[in-house]
């Protein structure tokens, strides 16, 4: 019998640093008798040879730490569409645009099972492939709940850049380039700097705060000295009567940090906003979920993904009213690649060591009834087409 394989590849969206297996995890893996192949990637945080030369892991026995050889297969970079078939291919973003079928197992982001924008195009590629698509969004455990998401690290992001937004906003300007950061602490300095030193006197709602996501934005605000009362923080309970919400429009940043799964009323509409006119006080919302081209998006004052390039988009707002500007940008947690990398992956373990029984493991049957389910859907939509 052949040793189970995974084998990561490069990341193609621009800006994205995060990985799906980290050096930690692949040595785990490789351990429990994987073959782990790694595809050369010069923008991804960990260097290629943390995954083939010694690192350091800590030893239980004598709480010490001493060198490892983590022992990847380092291949070239986006090589995986000649990889052997039968080795499924794991990787975090959506694949680059193509009409290419897909005949490998893909465990990633697809961003394609709640009919986004290109969704029937993708699954396409599988149905033509013969391929299988492990979607990361919908791996859930026995209570639903996903087994590994970047969540609590893109709320803390997003409530960075929201707060980075509003101090380059307060001075006249537009937020410029984001870059990562190498850690927690540098983020929460920087962040602090630009708002003079600290956050105080900022007032932001988030709404999600109950989960992983928005518990990382109400994290950040504390860290960059919020006071607690200037922090509201609204979930099922408060968000019950249906908005349109006033309360938004009277806080400095709002940050969305639902899971969106059906048509709700809307959080803030155009038609609030220019009514309320030059006393509106949000100026900055960062739309984490970022269910832009979502038919549900409870927050329709925009109609695009931002960048790290370009992290804002100014919503129209009315002649002598006070500046408005979204970030949607859908990978916020690269702000901090290291550190969200080595969380994810690490949830993301256990369930990977059960993928060579995934016929008899939940998680990867729900998962792959899910997916047939979905490409039934999209080869019913094309065959009406």
């Amino acid at each position: 019998m052949s040793k189970p394989s995974l084998w990561l590849r490069c990341e193609k969206k621009q800006f994205e640093r995060r990985a799906a297996l980290t050096p930690t995890t692949s040595k785990k893996l490789i351990d429990a008798g994987f073959d782990i192949y790694v595809e050369r990637d010069e923008q991804r945080i960990f260097d290629d040879s943390e995954y083939e030369a010694y690192v350091c892991l800590k030893c239980p026995q004598y709480e010490i730490f001493t060198p490892s050889r983590v022992g990847c297969k380092v291949v070239e970079n986006n090589s995986w569409p000649s990889a052997p078939q039968d080795i499924p291919i794991i990787g975090l973003k959506e694949l680059p645009e193509s009409d290419e079928p897909l005949p490998h197992t893909h465990i990633q982001f697809a961003h394609c099972f709640k009919r986004q924008a290109g969704w029937d195009a993708v699954l396409s590629r599988f149905h033509r492939g013969g391929g299988t698509l492990y979607d990361l969004e919908f791996l859930n455990d026995a209570n639903g709940r996903r087994v590994a998401a970047f969540g609590f690290h893109a709320g803390f992001a997003g409530a960075a850049a929201g707060a980075l937004a509003l101090a380059s906003q307060k001075k006249g300007n537009k937020l410029g380039l984001l870059e990562p950061y190498p850690n927690e602490t540098a983020m929460i300095d920087a962040v602090k700097e630009a708002l003079g030193g600290s956050g105080k006197g900022v007032k932001a709602l988030v709404i999600g705060a109950l989960g992983r996501c928005g518990k990382g934005a109400v994290d950040l605000f504390r860290k960059i000295g919020l006071n607690e009362d200037d922090i509201l923080k609204w979930d099922l309970a408060e968000t019950a009567k249906g908005g349109p919400f006033q309360e938004i429009l009277d806080v400095d940043i709002f940050v969305n940090c639902i899971y969106l799964s059906s048509s709700i009323p809307p959080f803030v509409s155009p038609e609030q906003i220019a009514k309320a006119g030059p006393g509106r006080q949000l100026r900055v919302v960062v739309d984490v979920s970022c269910d832009t081209t979502n038919p549900f998006n409870p927050i329709p004052i925009y109609n695009i993904n931002t960048t790290f390039s370009e992290p804002t988009v100014p919503v129209e707002t009315g002649s002598g009213n006070p500046p408005l500007s979204v970030i949607s940008i859908d990978h916020l947690p690269t702000l901090l690649p290291r550190e969200a990398s080595e969380q994810f992956s690490s949830d993301l373990l256990p369930s990977l060591l059960e993928f060579p029984n995934r016929s008899s493991a939940r998680v990867w049957t729900d998962a792959e009834k899910l997916f047939k389910e979905k490409l039934g859907e999209a080869v019913k939509e094309g065959a009406k087409a």
